[in-house]
C-alpha cells in the first residue's frame, strides 16, 4: 500500500469549505473591492471552514463556467458567497432576490450588451437568498458595521451569478450575494466628493461576520 501523502491541492480541501467570489474590475473602474476581499480571504479559516477565494470574469458568456469551476474546486462548499461592486451604495448590501433577467446599462468586459434578455430560458422568474439575512444585519450592527438587506441585485452580471448560484441543486448549501461599496481608494479615483466608500478592512470584516453568522445559524449556534 502506498504511504505517499495526497497532493497539496487535494489536502487543501479535506476540511469543510466556504467559497467567496469577487469580480475583476469593470466599467472603467481601476479596481474592484470584491476581488481584493476574495483574494485576501483565500486560505483563511472561519468557523472551522477553510475559505476558498476566487475572482470571476465580468463576461456574461464565461462567468457561469468560471463559477461552476470555482464551486467544483472548493469541493461541495457549505456556503457560496458571491460578492460584487455597487459603486453607488454607501454600505454593505445583502441581496434578497435574483431575477431571471439580463439587461445591461454598460457592456461587460467582453463587449456584450444585452437588453431585456433572460439568464435561463424557461427558468424560474426569481430565486431568493439562502442566508439568514436579518441575523447577518444584526451581527453587523453589533460590530459597528453599516449594512442592510437590499431587495434586488439589479440585472447585470452580479445578478446573473446570484441567480445561477441559487438555481443550483443543493438544498444543504447556503448561498447568497453581497454588494460592496467603493473602497476609499476607488472613491478617490472616481471623485471622492460624490462617491460613498468604506475601508477595505471594514468590508473584509463584514464578510467574515456574514460567514460566521450564516454557518452558526445553520448549525444551531
Amino acid at each position: 500500500m502506498s504511504t505517499q501523502s495526497p497532493p497539496a491541492a487535494s489536502r487543501l480541501f479535506f476540511a469543510p469549505t466556504v467559497l467567496v467570489t469577487g469580480f475583476e474590475p469593470f466599467g472603467g473602474h481601476t479596481l474592484n473591492p470584491s476581488a481584493i476581499v476574495a483574494r485576501a480571504l483565500d486560505g483563511a479559516t472561519i468557523a472551522g471552514h477553510r475559505v476558498v477565494g476566487r475572482v470571476l470574469p465580468v463576461d456574461t458568456t464565461t462567468v457561469v463556467a468560471a463559477l461552476e469551476a470555482a464551486i467544483a474546486e472548493a469541493g461541495a462548499p457549505a456556503l457560496v458567497l458571491c460578492t460584487g461592486l455597487a459603486a453607488d451604495r454607501a454600505s454593505l448590501a445583502l441581496e434578497r432576490t435574483a431575477v431571471n433577467v439580463l439587461s445591461f446599462d454598460i457592456p461587460d468586459n467582453a463587449g456584450n450588451q444585452i437588453r431585456e434578455g433572460l439568464i435561463r430560458q424557461n427558468g424560474d422568474a426569481a430565486h431568493f437568498a439562502k442566508l439568514p439575512l436579518d441575523d447577518i444585519v444584526a451581527a453587523w450592527r453589533s460590530a459597528g458595521i453599516p449594512g442592510y438587506v437590499s431587495e434586488t441585485a439589479g440585472t447585470y452580471i452580479c445578478n446573473q451569478v446570484f441567480y445561477e448560484v441559487l438555481a443550483l441543486k443543493g438544498p444543504s448549501m447556503l448561498s447568497g450575494f453581497l454588494h460592496l461599496p467603493c473602497s476609499h481608494e476607488l472613491a478617490i479615483a472616481r471623485g471622492a466628493a460624490r462617491t460613498p466608500s468604506l475601508a477595505l478592512e471594514t468590508m473584509q470584516t463584514g464578510v467574515e461576520i456574514l460567514i460566521a453568522t450564516a454557518l452558526g445559524t445553520a448549525h444551531g449556534a
